[in-house]
């Protein structure tokens, strides 16, 4: 090698290397050389080529004993028309601070044509004068999937519909993007670095176990729907986010080691709720449906009352009863389902005698208004003994009453129970007890032709 040639060597391989035992200047540099990424190649200030690297032979099919001691590129790796230009503005680089950015067309050793992007520098010698440049080198499209795949990560954190959380094998959050932090509910720099446990609340243990198994597992081929109740302006709302998790792995380790895991959502809450209450709505049509078949096919006409009463509690209701009207506006049950263990509607052994219900009761208010109301012990911040003191079962905690109306009278009034594990009676519910009732109140009707007033 010439001396104008040894000095780029001696430049670029001085500085930093350890003298003593180990790899010299010169063989620790052929490694690092070797072992980059990116196609690199240097020329002297004379335009030969000093360095060539292993991935520079990758690309071009040069080795480095065919093209370092070149006098530049004309013939072998550039065509002869190109060479001039490609040669001038690689050298430029020496009269110019910071890096210069190319794209050139280069000669594959099978005479095949390739497009890459360049970055040249210029490598200053002992005395500090420009003494070559160093050039490295990957293929255009290589470089534009990378460019593409910054681009989407950028995309994805700023201007995304779809909220992504990056969590770390901690499940700490390590990047959130803007619609995460609106859809969590905190503000971005309180996410960061904190676990997820402490951003969402009920049904964050299965948000958890799912990140744990993508680290683990590698992550689920669909998309899954996770109920989690996040802090809003009135509160805790409970949300559906429709959720995928992709596992991250360092791509420069030889075994796939977790970096963490990437968890992308949307709110499906309307629609989720929206098909809940479509369900609910087909199978309570359907009950109605097989509650009035199945109560024409009963003689007796309480028998039939008390069938409808046991197609309506199906999902519905934990109890159910049935009071009938006598003069006075007293009420008296006439079938009730079992207090302590499920069970079927049936009629009460020993009746006739007005249940003990107290001023301002809601079976009582039901049958006043002619209508339905509903009650809760959350909702009137009642004492324990809130449905004993009404004539319930113990464990009732919320209820609905509807008014029994047959012929312009009122036969009775049919009573809905829930425990506490269940949610209070609303408006639909409402609907759907008044339109079994009209049921119950028809087969009552035949058994109870003058109800009296």
């Amino acid at each position: 090698m010439t001396a104008a040639r040894s000095g780029i060597t001696d430049d670029i391989g001085a500085g930093g290397v350890p003298s003593g035992p180990g790899p010299g200047g010169a063989e620790l540099l052929a490694a690092l050389l070797d072992g980059m990424d990116a196609a690199l190649c240097a020329l002297d200030a004379d335009g030969t080529v000093t360095h060539w690297n292993r991935e520079a032979e990758r690309i071009l099919g040069w080795t480095a004993a065919e093209a370092v001691g070149r006098h530049g590129f004309e013939g072998w790796a550039v065509r002869r028309a190109d060479a001039g230009d490609v040669r001038e503005r690689l050298l430029a680089a020496m009269d110019a601070p910071g890096r210069q950015v190319h794209e050139f067309a280069l000669l594959r050793k099978d005479g095949g044509r390739v497009l890459v992007r360049t970055q040249s520098a210029r490598v200053l010698g002992a005395d500090g004068e420009p003494a070559g440049v160093y050039c490295a080198f990957s293929e255009v499209h290589a470089q534009i999937d990378l460019e593409r795949s910054i681009a989407l990560s950028e995309a994805l954190f700023d201007d995304a519909a779809w909220a992504v959380v990056l969590v770390d094998v901690d499940l700490r959050a390590a990047v959130v993007n803007a619609e995460a932090t609106r859809m969590l509910g905190v503000p971005r720099a309180q996410v960061l670095g904190r676990p997820l446990g402490e951003l969402a609340g009920q049904g964050v243990e299965e948000l958890e176990g799912a990140l744990h198994h993508v680290l683990a597992e590698g992550a689920p081929r669909g998309l899954v729907d996770l109920w989690v109740t996040v802090a809003g302006p009135g509160g805790e709302q409970r949300r559906c986010w429709r959720s995928g998790f992709l596992r991250l792995a360092s791509p420069l380790a030889q075994e796939p080691v977790p970096l963490g895991a990437a968890w992308v959502f949307h709110d499906v809450t309307d629609a989720r709720l929206a098909e809940q209450e479509a369900d609910r709505l087909r199978f309570r049509a359907g009950q109605l449906h097989r509650a009035g078949r199945a109560a024409a096919e009963c003689e007796d006409p309480m028998e039939a009352a008390t069938v409808c009463m046991d197609f309506a509690l199906a999902g519905f209701a934990d109890h159910a009863l049935i009071d009938l009207a006598e003069g006075g506006g007293r009420l008296v049950r006439a079938a009730a389902s079992p207090s302590g263990a499920p069970g079927p509607v049936a009629g009460v052994a020993g009746g006739g005698f007005p249940v003990r219900y107290e001023p301002g009761h809601p079976a009582l208010q039901a049958a006043e208004r002619i209508g339905s109301v509903r009650a809760s012990a959350a909702a009137e911040g009642a004492p324990g003994d809130w449905a004993g003191r009404r004539q319930w079962p113990a464990d009732a905690a919320h209820a609905l009453c509807t008014v029994l109306r047959g012929r312009g009278r009122t036969l009775g009034v049919l009573t809905f129970l829930r425990a506490a594990s269940r949610p209070a009676f609303e408006r639909p519910d409402a609907v759907y007890a008044e339109s079994m009732a009209v049921l119950v109140a028809a087969s009552l009707g035949q058994a109870r032709p003058d109800p009296g007033p």
